[in-house]
């Protein structure tokens, strides 16, 4: 038997089941930076109200992920569980873009989270127990390519819809129309799924693959979906208690640090690009597109410079490379210069968010790296639960804060602190010993670690929001 030879089980005569998840990745690309800016002109919502309903969507999503993975676990139709989650999805996204007052607004977008908090874990599994096991690392990579390539997709349609489409119609109208469009897109990967994928023949034990699946944050920065960084695939209440030594905590420490910072930055984003920018829709989209163009294209690339370099070294220099841009984006010449709203600014603007996004891809792939390599095999799939535990909850703390700094003291004092608060972080790192990454490894080992880590640094299959 030629074990080279790929070896697939499949649940249906082809691979086409994959693209079902492709038009969800179109929609959620346009709802990204959509839910806001509807929330802001059509309700006239304040910063910090909108960071609450990004907020309050997000930890929706958390414990349902798990939730709905559990479920599946215990009932042998996951099938019917991804169809429904995005059936649900599409109709909640509908439901939102009809509604008429903000509090009905709020609690939709909260049941789209609960829809949506399915497909993540189950995608995740019906993927496992239909693909052989050398094969998962490659799969998975797909997968991140297909959602890579449908964020990207979404974002440059929600452009041409508010820039040519609907240039001259009411602003509101227009979104609304293009949010219709976004839960269409939803419903269209449930008839996909509903039409392609049949019920696997076996059963995977989600433990067993908690050391494979983990946290990827996801081709553009969102805290929307906070569930990305809960993967459903690591069960923290299920998994064996194991205790981490101190410098995997003062890691796990650090990281919560940098999330905090991150969504104090990102999660008043898009009203800054309305508010302060004095950016059109349109000019919105074309910011939020440079960073998943430049993600998108350089998560594969990142890996091969945390296979030349120490993973801590890579992270660090990212770091403190993210901070300098964060502090780009506060109130400077160039802003009197170019003049607010100007397609000059516009491209200044768009090119800084691409060079953060260029940060996050070596950030998503060096923290994993980093966290792998110092925890023994025995400890890993714990830690990298904890991983999207610590990440996730400073996220949503991040998102909150910095709604409310935005809207109480202003976008320089929000930015500043967020820039402060990831150098915490980063300092935090710096009593880890270097050495710890640099010891010599197999060369077949560190190739087969690097691709392994790589391939499944990918955005869970299921909705996304920006942050």
């Amino acid at each position: 038997m030629d074990i080279k030879a790929r070896t697939v089980l499949r649940p249906s005569s082809s691979d086409l089941w994959f693209l079902a998840f492709l038009p969800l990745a179109i929609s959620d690309g346009i709802a990204t930076p959509l839910i806001p800016l509807l929330a802001l002109q059509h309700f006239g919502a304040s910063a910090f109200v909108v960071t609450i309903i990004i907020a309050a969507s997000a930890m929706s999503q958390v414990p349902f992920t798990i939730v709905w993975g559990n479920l599946s676990d215990r009932v042998a139709h996951r099938k019917f569980f991804l169809v429904g989650s995005f059936l649900a999805t599409g109709v909640s996204i509908i439901l939102i873009a009809l509604a008429h007052d903000l509090i009905t607004y709020f609690w939709l977008n909260v049941v789209e989270g609960l829809a949506s908090a399915a497909s993540a874990p189950i995608g995740t599994m019906l993927l496992l127990e239909t693909r052989h096991k050398r094969w998962w690392p490659q799969d998975i990579g797909l997968f991140g390519l297909i959602s890579g390539i449908g964020t990207t997709v979404g974002l440059l349609l929600g452009f041409v819809w508010l820039f040519g489409i609907g240039r001259n119609a009411p602003a509101v109208q227009v979104m609304t129309g293009l949010l219709l469009l976004s839960g269409a897109l939803a419903l269209l990967s449930a008839g996909v799924a509903w039409a392609w994928i049949e019920e696997p023949t076996r059963r995977v034990e989600r433990r067993s693959v908690a050391e494979l699946l983990h946290l990827h944050r996801g081709i553009v920065e969102r805290a929307r979906n906070l569930r990305n960084r809960i993967s459903g695939v690591v069960d923290l209440t299920r998994a064996p208690a194991q205790r981490l030594p101190g410098r995997e905590w003062l890691f796990l420490a650090a990281l919560g640090v940098m999330c905090v910072g991150f969504d104090i930055f990102y999660g008043p984003f898009p009203v800054f690009l309305w508010q302060t920018a004095h950016f059109s829709d349109a000019g919105v989209f074309v910011v939020y597109l440079g960073s998943a163009a430049a993600s998108s294209s350089l998560f594969f690339h990142s890996g091969k410079a945390v296979e030349t370099h120490s993973p801590k070294r890579v992270f660090v220099e990212s770091l403190y490379g993210r901070v300098g841009l964060m502090l780009l984006f506060l109130w400077g010449p160039l802003y009197v210069l170019f003049g607010l709203g100007s397609p000059a600014l516009l491209a200044w603007l768009t090119i800084l968010n691409a060079l953060l996004g260029v940060t996050w891809a070596f950030i998503s792939t060096a923290s994993t790296l980093f966290l792998v390599r110092l925890v023994g095999r025995s400890a890993r799939g714990r830690a990298l639960g904890l991983y999207n535990a610590v990440g996730g909850a400073g996220s949503l703390l991040g998102v909150l804060l910095g709604g409310w700094m935005y809207a109480s003291f202003g976008v320089h004092f929000a930015y500043s602190v967020a820039a402060i608060t990831v150098v915490v972080g980063a300092i935090l790192l710096s009593p880890i010993p270097y050495h710890v990454f640099q010891a010599p490894r197999p060369a077949s080992h560190r190739r087969s670690l690097t691709r392994s880590s790589r391939a499944t640094l990918w955005p869970p299959l299921g909705r996304r929001r920006d942050r």
